[in-house]
């Protein structure tokens, strides 16, 4: 299931004239039923929604006061998440002759016309609170606190995330709930504006609504709606049109030589797909992306990754994941996979989550000769990124499972071959050849922040100013013009030598300011602290956990 949790209003949406007809809780009950979550989003005080509606048990969470405060109908417990009004407030507005006037536990609310006395009142006190409008009600609340900010707060408790939700609404206060869903919907009652701003307009008004909405999840998962604002730019053509992806279901290909530039297409994408919330497993099969902001990596060039390691931290929606490979021979990669693949679905399946599941070196995970169970690759498996140098070298049944490639290099075609005779194409600088539903198109592609080097595969070219080994007497004039070199030269060095240059320190000092690698060179620095023999191995490890050796 993609969407798992559904954020519902109350007034309006799941009720009218404060009531909820008996067929509109019999929907939700079905919904429950059916595995997910329900959330319950109102402007209402809490205490003031019990005196009409008693099946507070429909819920997982209920969120009142327009995102102010959290219960839990389990247990009855309430938490506020923000400092209670000031007793002025509420006094200020009396005076003018607010009326109704109702204070909660954090907000403050009264109705129209008083809005403009709301404003003079929260000026006059010079507080920092907002003024948040709901068909005819006028609330007040700290800045910040609204409907989206209290479902956020509710689906960490549940451990889903917003990319796997549905929110429902009818009125202003709605407008960022829905907006920041994975799907807004509106019922048909509801404001032009939040109707506008919709995926998804029911025919149905209130409780109907709703309940043509849970008919619609229960049958397909919503599957038939298109939910176009999600969908992820991928560049833009030669004649300026933009070439999108939806941000769910699609198995998409990476590939190209050596020195292509494959990774930096493949960490610009990840980069948007973080960027917008979707959960990220990268299985790293050499370490590339450990320096990677926002990742937390697992495993380690001496220990290899655990598997329930890496569920635990993936158990929490804001968590992106790096699986390191490094210290698992290339023979076990595949079976390690094999192990990991099936777990990652049972997370799936149970949180929609991790949305993509990203393979580097997908070649090594499932080289040409791999025939997966059937059970282990099951059709539907989508938010799959493959990066291969060789999709020649990939199992065939990976690639059939492959709706959209990007191919990089001199000549990109060659890359397009399992998919299909693909004409010679001369890309410009910045373009990648694409390929989706048996047709290739040039596509310029946007350019990510992180810039990230593949460096375990161009150690022997990362360089800049030549380190010198001169010796104690400056006898020795031994230029290593990058890594690459710096590493031979290390091994045949005398001992005097090396350890006259690691007590100046001069290996770290030239990781720092040549090779701009300031966690080689921090570690570097504890090495050359350390002194002794051993320290030209344990450099020498140092650069390996990060650039690729010299055979």
């Amino acid at each position: 299931m993609r969407y798992l949790a559904v954020a519902t209003d109350y007034d309006g949406t799941l009720a009218e004239q404060g009531t909820v007809r008996p067929e509109t809780v019999a929907a939700v009950e079905r919904l429950r039923k059916s595995g997910r979550r329900v959330v319950l989003v109102t402007g209402r005080e809490l205490r003031d929604l019990q005196t009409v509606f008693d099946r507070f048990d429909l819920f997982d969470l209920v969120v009142a006061e327009n995102g102010a405060l959290l219960y839990r109908p389990q247990t009855r417990e309430e938490k506020c998440v923000a400092e209670p009004p000031p007793p002025a407030l509420a006094e200020r507005l009396r005076q003018r002759g607010a009326t109704p006037l109702h204070t909660g536990r954090v907000i403050v609310a009264t109705r129209e016309p008083y809005e403009v006395a709301a404003v003079e009142v929260v000026r006059e006190l010079g507080l920092e609170w907002q003024v948040i409008f709901n068909k005819g009600a006028v609330m007040l609340l700290p800045s910040g606190v609204n409907k989206q900010t209290g479902l956020t707060l509710a689906l960490e408790e549940l451990c889903l995330s917003m990319r796997n939700t549905v929110a429902v609404g009818d009125a202003e206060n709605d407008h960022a709930m829905l907006a920041a869903s994975e799907c807004g919907v509106a019922v048909a009652n509801a404001l032009d504006s939040l109707k506008e701003r919709a995926d998804l307009v029911t025919r149905g008004a209130r409780g109907a609504g709703v309940e043509e909405l849970i008919d619609r999840i229960i049958e397909d998962d919503l599957r038939s709606v298109v939910v176009a604002r999600h969908a992820l730019l991928l560049g833009t053509r030669r004649d300026g049109t933009e070439s999108r992806i939806a941000p769910a279901g699609r198995r998409l290909l990476i590939a190209g030589p050596s020195g292509s530039g494959k990774t930096t297409v493949a960490t610009g994408f990840i980069e948007r797909l973080m960027a917008a919330g979707y959960q990220c497993c990268i299985v790293d099969s050499e370490g590339d992306y450990g320096g990677f902001e926002g990742l937390v990596s697992v495993g380690t060039q001496e220990r290899a990754p655990a598997v329930g390691e890496i569920l635990e931290l993936l158990a929490k929606p804001s968590v992106h994941v790096a699986v390191s490979m490094v210290a698992v021979p290339v023979n076990d990669r595949p079976a390690f996979f094999a192990t990991l693949l099936p777990r990652l679905q049972e997370l799936r399946a149970r949180t929609g989550r991790p949305h993509w599941i990203v393979i580097d070196e997908a070649h090594h995970l499932f080289p040409a000769s791999w025939q997966p169970a059937p059970l282990t690759l099951p059709r539907e498996l989508g938010g799959v990124l493959m990066v291969t140098a060789n999709p020649q070298q990939v199992s065939p049944a990976m690639l059939e499972t492959v709706d959209t490639a990007l191919a990089v290099g001199k000549t990109p075609e060659r890359a397009l071959q399992p998919f299909g005779r693909v004409p010679p194409v001369e890309l410009e600088d910045g373009e990648v050849l694409a390929w989706s539903n048996g047709q290739a198109e040039p596509l310029r592609l946007v350019q990510g922040k992180a810039q990230m080097r593949h460096r375990r595969k161009y150690a022997a070219g990362v360089g800049g100013d030549a380190f010198v080994f001169r010796g104690p007497q400056g006898k020795l004039k031994l230029r290593a013009q990058n890594l690459g070199i710096f590493l031979q030269m290390a091994e045949g060095v005398d001992e005097e030598t090396w350890m006259h240059h690691l007590a100046r320190r001069d290996y770290s000092k030239w990781f720092r300011t040549v090779i701009k690698d300031d966690a080689l060179a921090a570690e570097a620095e504890q090495i050359e602290g350390g002194g002794g023999p051993e320290s030209r191995d344990r450099i020498r490890d140092a650069i390996g956990k990060r650039y690729t050796l010299p055979e």
